[in-house]
């Protein structure tokens, strides 16, 4: 499936999402953003998807809000719109669906590009690439979620200064202050890529977005809370097919086939 700004591919049930307007460092415009929405949603609907991975078409993976939108009289849909109808609900998203999703940062990152990036589960960037909070740049404030996922991976003080000073940070510099899980080499990329998210999708898929699930509620939860639900979904969890198989391959001594039930 592709249309002009998305491209999705399906292949050993992982979908690959690509940012498709490299002419513009994969810039959103509304159509851009709509579009992502929709992908997303066929993802998370799709049994044959148990692993997704969102990246970029050609140098960057996304620049960010595409300026020439917001400063065309014609065409800006305001920030309100942009924030409620574009970026939330795509952060929604990216959280809610309940299988492994890989944000693999191709190229620079910047503004809400940065932020969309966080916000998934794992983060693996090029060599090459970059993350920005470019907000302060031009005299606006973080959005995307930046404020709340960037304090909570790399700690407050460098939070507020990345975001306050507009600092580029190194692939290999995000990799030091825990912003990502890894690097890989440019000219094996894709294919480092495409080997995490097999292995993910390969796993216990129900397992894997219960986990999620209870990540997204340790945000919030006090201990208390946390240890009751950790109770509640370990009891779904142990009522799949994954878990009974996986059972079943370890006391068999062989590998476990899952099936994402």
């Amino acid at each position: 499936m592709s249309n002009n700004s998305i491209e999705l591919k399906i292949e050993n049930n992982v979908a690959w999402i690509s940012l498709n307007r490299p002419e513009v460092f994969n810039s959103f415009n509304r159509e851009m953003a709509l579009s992502l929405q929709t992908v997303l949603d066929n993802c998370n609907d799709d049994p044959n998807v148990r692993a997704i991975v969102i990246s970029g078409n050609g140098k960057a993976f996304c620049a960010g809000q595409d300026l020439k939108e917001v400063t065309d009289p014609d065409l800006n849909p305001g920030f309100r719109k942009i924030l409620e109808e574009h970026y939330n609900p795509i952060i929604q998203k990216i959280r809610t669906i309940e299988k492994p999703i890989i944000g693999a940062i191709n190229g620079v990152a910047a503004g809400a590009g940065a932020n969309i990036a966080l916000a998934c589960d794992i983060v693996v960037a090029s060599e090459h690439a970059s993350f920005i909070q470019a907000f302060s740049k031009i005299g606006l404030i973080p959005d995307s979620a930046g404020t709340f996922f960037l304090p909570r991976l790399i700690g407050f003080q460098r939070a507020t200064a990345l975001m306050m000073l507009g600092d580029k940070v190194t692939a290999d510099e995000a990799l030091q202050m825990g912003m990502i899980y890894k690097i890989f080499p440019v000219s094996f990329f894709n294919e480092e890529v495409m080997t995490l998210a097999t292995t993910l999708a390969n796993m216990p898929t129900k397992a894997l977005g219960l986990t999620k699930r209870l990540l997204n509620q340790s945000m919030t939860n006090n201990l208390e809370q946390q240890l009751a639900l950790e109770s509640d979904l370990q009891i779904e969890a142990s009522s799949s097919n994954d878990y009974k198989e996986g059972v079943t391959a370890f006391v068999e001594k062989r590998k476990p086939e899952f099936n994402g039930n």
